[in-house]
Order: structure tokens, then C-alpha cells, then sequence
């Protein structure tokens, strides 16, 4: 029997088609490695943002650079909160402050609390100054000796 186009040619006709190159790309190893790397961004993520940065005391860390005469908030070991050397209570911290930054939420501020000081009051006045909009609080420490 020949066939209509020359009995061996139909033969390699057909294999030439099953061997042809495919023209698609396979994207499923590229999903699955995208997918890995999702899910690896999405656990390690909330271990990188921190909500204030502070330094804590006694720490090795560098200074960081800021403006020459930053607004300082201290607290004393009885209590007192001071803004640069005045004397204010917590109750009017904010407008103090509001009048030292002249509104400007971007001020860094620096709150310096003593040792012996209550840990409950230093977290007041920073919840108090995070509530009115300043985000750009740091706690000044002193380096810890080598």
C-alpha cells in the first residue's frame, strides 16, 4: 500500500511534528519560586518595621544626626517632665511642644528619661506625643562603657 503523499515521506512528516520546539514558556517554576518568596517577605516583614525608634540605655549604638538644638523632653527621677529646661505638666505638654515646634510634626524629639525613673510616665508621655502626631520620637541613652 502507498499512501497518497509517498508511503516513507508521510513517515517523517509526522515525526518532524512531534519533535517540534515549543513556542510557550513554562512559567510554573517561575510562580512557585515567586510564591516561596512572598510568603518569606510576608513572615519576615513584621519582624523589620519598628513602630518608635529609641535607643536604650547603656547602648553601643552610633548617635544619630539630627538638628543642632533638638526639642528635648526630660523626666526626672520624681516625676517632673521638663521640655528643653521648662517645667511642664503632662496636661499641657502637647501645646508646649506645639509652640516649640511651631506645628511642625516632623521635629525630632528627644525624651530623656533618668534610670530611676517611672517607666509608666516615660510611656505616657510618649503615647501622649505619638496621639498629637509627632512620630519622630527618640530616647536619648548614654554609652555604655567598655
Amino acid at each position: 500500500m502507498s499512501s497518497p503523499t509517498g508511503g516513507r515521506r508521510a513517515g517523517r512528516g509526522r515525526r518532524r511534528a512531534r519533535f517540534q520546539p515549543m513556542a510557550e514558556i513554562n512559567v510554573t517554576p517561575f510562580v512557585d519560586v515567586m510564591l516561596v518568596l512572598l510568603i518569606i517577605f510576608m513572615v519576615s516583614a513584621p519582624l523589620l518595621t519598628v513602630g518608635v525608634p529609641i535607643d536604650l540605655p547603656e547602648s553601643q549604638a552610633n548617635p544619630i544626626e539630627g538638628r543642632t538644638d533638638p526639642i528635648n523632653i526630660s523626666i526626672t527621677p520624681d516625676g517632673a517632665i521638663y521640655v528643653n529646661e521648662a517645667e511642664v505638666a503632662i496636661t499641657q505638654l502637647v501645646d508646649r511642644l506645639s509652640q516649640e515646634t511651631a506645628g511642625n510634626f516632623e521635629e525630632r524629639i528627644q525624651v530623656r528619661g533618668d534610670a530611676a525613673a517611672n517607666y509608666g510616665i516615660i510611656m505616657r508621655v510618649m503615647g501622649r506625643l505619638n496621639r498629637a502626631g509627632y512620630n519622630r520620637l527618640a530616647l536619648v541613652t548614654t554609652e555604655e562603657p567598655r
